[in-house]
């Protein structure tokens, strides 16, 4: 099974590009972030031609997330975190060939210190909770998404500007990101990867795809039971080149069949 996650920045704008894209990498099951839909004009039925079932969760004009299934059901479907107040549509989950899948749009959190950035904080907390009672039902999980934090100096192409009090790598939010790592979830590209400079994300401004001046805030993060399944896992580049592209491209892991 390979699972993929993607924030297409914008469903409306990308469809051809995340049709075109299944077409070619055929991943089994895909969670999607930054969909900017309401979910009356998800669209279903285009990827239903391309034999995907699809489960959403969207509102205009921001945020919205939505999973994707070749030739399989999806079961116990979740939106949202539970017990947590949130009219932000960023999280949703299914059971999928065995698997508990959970794609999360993680908040931003603007900059350090702001309103945003403690909501970021609360926002996580939330999810680590969640998350720990998620793995006592699920032993096989997949946490994926845009998790707007870079998990360390790797990830970042200058660790100079991208510090301890920047947002999207300060102390807090990798503190947070590392807490949901000790539930027992295993970072799928540096399960394979170690190399510096491998991002998912770049800036549409100061030519920063064509200079790789990036981040790797897309992951998929596997839970204990299938770390010795998880076979590869990478970034697709390729969509990035395309015209009108997300600034985000493809994270996605590969479990086989043991």
């Amino acid at each position: 099974m390979r699972i993929a996650s993607w924030n297409v920045n914008s469903l409306n704008v990308r469809l051809p590009h995340l049709e075109q894209w299944l077409k070619d990498s055929a991943p089994d099951v895909v969670g999607l972030q930054e969909t900017k839909l309401e979910d009356h004009k998800f669209p279903d039925a285009a990827l239903a031609a391309l034999g995907y079932r699809s489960v959403f969760a969207g509102q205009k004009t921001y945020n919205g997330v939505a999973l994707l299934a070749r030739e399989r059901a999806m079961d116990e479907v979740q939106i949202g975190i539970p017990g947590f107040d949130d009219e932000q549509r960023r999280v949703i989950a299914a059971t999928i060939g065995g698997v508990r899948i959970v794609n999360l749009y993680v908040v931003n959190g603007q900059d350090v210190g702001t309103d945003k950035y403690a909501y970021k904080l609360r926002w996580l907390e939330a999810v680590h909770d969640w998350l720990a009672a998620e793995l006592q039902r699920h032993s096989r999980l997949v946490v994926l998404g845009d998790f707007n934090i870079a998990p360390d100096a790797r990830d970042v192409h200058d660790p100079e500007v991208w510090n301890d009090n920047h947002i999207l790598t300060s102390t807090a939010e990798r503190g947070a990101l590392k807490k949901l790592e000790a539930l027992g979830l295993h970072d799928g590209f540096r399960l394979h990867n170690d190399e510096a400079g491998s991002f998912s994300w770049w800036d549409y401004r100061a030519a920063g795809f064509r200079r790789n001046l990036g981040l790797r805030i897309d992951l998929t993060l596997v839970s204990e039971a299938l770390k010795p399944v998880a076979t590869a896992a990478g970034i697709d580049r390729e969509p990035r080149t395309w015209e009108r592209p997300s600034d985000h491209a493809p994270a996605w892991v590969q479990l086989s069949d043991g």
